[in-house]
């Protein structure tokens, strides 16, 4: 039937001239209503919009009906019809705290009939006089902006407005959901609508202002509509100004963005999107995107700022999907500080915590990092990230000149692959996995030092610029826990290290023997180098505790044996150096050294306490300095483990060590328990 009424001319004919008879009939009947009181109209207008939107309105005052061509800058060819209310109220469902929806002192709206052909109903212009308007949602969900029938099949009816006045009003909206409770306050005027917020976003303070362009131009879809705000939650602040194109389908945002706060993780609570903590930030680029059904795709290009003291660059690509939104980068700093990635694991100090605020502060008696990991947000969003740090700024003590890193998050599940650092010299390469699927959170870890040059491990021991040799090992942990303390109090692995064939400074070998009249000697005349046969240090770890299987340093001059444990539960060290010197001294005291103690306070001491740091310092704190400097990097790993001495340690299997080692692992199972 539709197929006859398109095609046949005079059907079609018919049909128009049926539909301008019927046109011409509503207009007449319009006219003369509109020449009658609209007052009469109240009570069936307030029960039939009460019936429909399932709650009670009311317009108290007068309700007018007039004809008009021009209203304000807007020009009519045909007159229009203008509706004027005054003192209307909209009531809320009966669990809603604020009991009234909103209250408007007084409304104008320009309605357009011709439209209501093409299925719109148009107002080409709205004025809004001294509105208030509450809106409430509960944590399951329910609000009150909502009306009728959830289940109701969509009307087919389109809402088109066009200019919005809105003077002298307010919006109250309070979202348990998203813990959010904000007054907005709206006003217009010549330039667009100026508006102000105050309130709360998960208890932080929330304040914040802006420009918007009239609203005439939401209508408009291919002239950019102007956008200008400043808002601060907490600590954190956004300014951005730019434009939007064809609002009403947020076709195309094009924003100059700047973003500054304590810390990147606080951006969650206003985006979703989960960022790592960090110490104070400031960046400024370009944000473009469009919205889709699953929150569009967004781009923030390009972007230059500073983190803490070091500098960042890049550009950061967020896509909405139906499960789970992707969030990829690639950020670069060409001058990075090494001390702005403590509070990535919780190593900031206590004083940053506070101002970033962590809900965990570090315990002044503990090394290791006891803030526990955000990890209910890691299932939100998946990312991949690639960051290079091209130049590391740290303390001259620390040998670390690079930083390399792939991170990956997949449906909780967290990859650092690769974590590497340039250091002495050398690779220091590492591949992390954490587990967030699991409670408490699970680790795997790998990570191999290679070619550490051995000067350059200590740059500001004089005695060891002229040493050679190289140092490379491995290491496997896994452990569970929420924190870094508590994953390594939990580890089980195998910690491997190895210095190649080379030479080292004599004095800190004479040191290491005790021998003090030759200390004094090389003080006085300059140090000599050594052949070192061996370097090594094999831990075996067990719930936390690292056990010496075999710990040597043999060199033409002494070998030194080292047993005990590092407990990492509990930060204690409990280590015995045995040195044996070879050959003849002017005077020697091999007793044993003893390094004990905490990690925040570790004691050296020999037998009746005699020249504990004096004369055993050196080699002690060089002995102590290993596997403490790897615990910030030996925190999760995977349950491979290398099964000999030279397994994936770079040691060459005809080193002095290999022989030395299996002695010295046969002794140390022998002995324990």
């Amino acid at each position: 039937m539709t197929t006859i009424i398109r095609r046949h001319p005079m059907v079609r004919a018919l049909a128009i001239t049926g539909g301008a008879l019927a046109l011409i009939l509503v207009l007449g009947v319009v006219m003369l209503i509109s020449m009658s009181n609209w007052n009469g109209v109240r009570p069936w207008l307030n029960r039939t919009v009460s019936a429909t939107a399932e709650r009670p309105f009311a317009i108290h005052g007068d309700l007018e009906l007039h004809w008009v061509r021009k209203v304000a800058s807007l020009n009519y060819r045909f007159p229009r019809p203008q509706i004027s209310a005054s003192d209307i109220e909209i009531g809320n469902p009966d669990w809603a705290q604020n009991k009234q929806f909103a209250t408007v002192r007084s409304a104008k709206m320009v309605f357009d009939p011709l439209l209501l052909f093409h299925g719109a109903l148009a107002f080409p212009l709205i004025e809004i006089d001294n509105a208030k308007v509450a809106l409430e949602r509960r944590l399951d969900g329910e609000n009150t902006w909502t009306f009728g029938h959830r289940n109701d099949r969509p009307s087919g009816w389109r809402f088109a407005p066009g200019a919005v006045r809105i003077r002298n009003s307010t919006l109250q909206l309070d979202d348990a959901a998203r813990k959010l409770s904000v007054q907005i306050a709206a006003d217009s005027d010549a330039r667009g609508i100026l508006w102000r917020v105050r309130g709360a976003l998960n208890k932080a303070p929330l304040q914040g202002h802006g420009l918007a362009g009239s609203l005439l131009a939401l209508q408009d879809t291919h002239t950019p509509y102007p956008l200008d705000f400043f808002l601060e939650v907490g600590g954190t602040r956004i300014d951005a100004s730019g434009t939007l194109t064809n609002p009403s389908q947020l076709a195309a945002l094009d924003m100059k963005l700047k973003l500054s706060g304590d810390s990147m993780a606080h951006l969650y609570a206003l985006t979703n999107i989960v960022l790592p903590e960090t110490p104070a930030f400031a960046t400024e680029g370009r944000l473009i995107g469009t919205l889709n059904e699953f929150g569009g795709a967004w781009r923030y290009e390009k972007f230059t700022g500073r983190v803490g003291d070091s500098d960042l660059e890049g550009t950061i690509m967020y896509e909405g999907r139906a499960e789970r939104p992707l969030l990829r980068a690639e950020l670069m700093s060409q001058s990075l500080d090494f001390k702005d990635l403590a509070p990535l694991i919780g190593a900031d100090s206590n004083e940053n915590k506070i101002r970033r605020g962590a809900d965990v502060l570090q315990p002044e008696d503990k090394v290791l990092p006891v803030e526990p990991f955000k990890t209910e947000r890691w299932r939100s969003i998946d990312a991949h990230v690639k960051f290079n740090g091209k130049k590391i700024i740290r303390d001259k003590a620390l040998p670390i000149d690079n930083l390399h890193a792939v991170v990956d998050l997949n449906n909780g599940v967290l990859m650092l692959h690769p974590l590497n650092f340039g250091i002495a010299g050398g690779t220091l390469q590492s591949n992390i996995t954490l587990d967030s699927n699991k409670q408490p959170l699970h680790a795997n870890m790998r990570i191999s030092p290679r070619g550490l040059k051995l000067k350059e491990l200590f740059p500001t021991s004089e005695s060891m610029q002229a040493s050679l040799g190289e140092v490379n090992g491995s290491a496997a942990l896994t452990g569970n826990g929420d924190s870094i303390a508590a994953l390594l109090g939990d580890s089980n692995g195998e910690v491997k290290l190895y210095i190649d064939r080379g030479t080292i400074s004599k004095f800190i070998l004479e040191a290491a023997g005790l021998n003090i009249a030759n200390v004094v000697v090389t003080k006085l005349f300059g140090d000599k180098q050594v052949a070192l046969n061996c370097g090594a240090a094999n831990f075996k770890v067990e719930q936390g505790v690292m056990q010496t299987q075999g710990f040597i340093v043999d060199t033409d001059a002494a070998l030194i044996n080292v047993d005990g444990d590092i407990a990492l539960n509990d930060e204690k060290l409990a280590l015995t150096m045995k040195p044996q010197s070879k050959g003849l001294r002017l005077l020697s005291l091999r007793a044993p050294l003893y390094v004990n103690g905490t990690f925040k306070k570790p004691d050296v001491s020999i037998d009746k306490g005699v020249l504990a740091l004096r004369g055993g310092g050196a080699i002690a704190l060089g002995a102590v300095a290993w596997p403490a400097g790897l615990i910030p990097l030996v925190q999760t790993g995977t349950n491979d483990s290398a099964s000999g001495p030279e397994a994936d340690s770079g040691l060459a299997p005809d080193n002095g060590c290999v022989a030395l080692l299996s002695e010295a692992k046969e002794k140390a199972v022998s002995v324990r328990p």
